[in-house]
């Protein structure tokens, strides 16, 4: 491992086509034991309401809960905006006051070694995240990918689906 990617996005590359197919992943952690994180751009249809009453309050009573990623998809995580910065909360949290909140059901994870080969693979495009990227509203990945600029501007044009350009 070179270096750690923690804070980092991962913008699927077109070629992935499994379940990350256009998603744009921020890593909460990167290490010698392997890396996870969470999938910024899946809304769900459940309603943080309905799927974690106690955190409604601070995700706003219309806020969906995001599929964060295929790893343990009933596990709850929130991300809160704490001073300008997204940070993964947790029950023991309770003096914390983000001024916003994410909820996400499962995570995404790496065994050690996987991401940086995924990397070098080209399965994805790295780049800084920037704070209100994980809680953004809008269509992630090409909005990431135009901001990349270059070859990556260019990218972020290509149709959902390509077969029917």
């Amino acid at each position: 491992m070179e270096g750690s990617l923690r804070g980092q996005l991962l913008i699927a590359s077109p070629g992935l086509v499994d379940y990350f197919r256009r998603t744009v992943v921020l890593v909460l952690e990167h290490n010698e034991d392997g890396a996870m994180g969470v999938v910024l751009n899946r809304p769900t249809d459940t309603a943080v309401a309905e799927a974690v009453p106690d955190l409604a309050d601070l995700a706003g009573h219309d806020a969906l809960v995001h599929a964060g990623g295929p790893v343990d998809p009933d596990a709850v995580l929130a991300l809160g905006d704490v001073d300008g910065s997204p940070e993964l909360l947790t029950p023991d949290d309770t003096d914390l006051e983000p001024s916003r909140l994410r909820v996400f059901a499962g995570y995404t994870g790496w065994a050690p070694g996987q991401l940086d080969g995924e990397i070098e693979e080209e399965a994805w495009i790295t780049t800084p995240a920037e704070p209100d990227d994980a809680f953004a509203e809008s269509d992630l990945w090409p909005e990431v990918l135009q901001r990349k600029g270059g070859t990556y501007a260019l990218m972020a044009t290509m149709p959902v689906d390509p077969t029917l350009n």
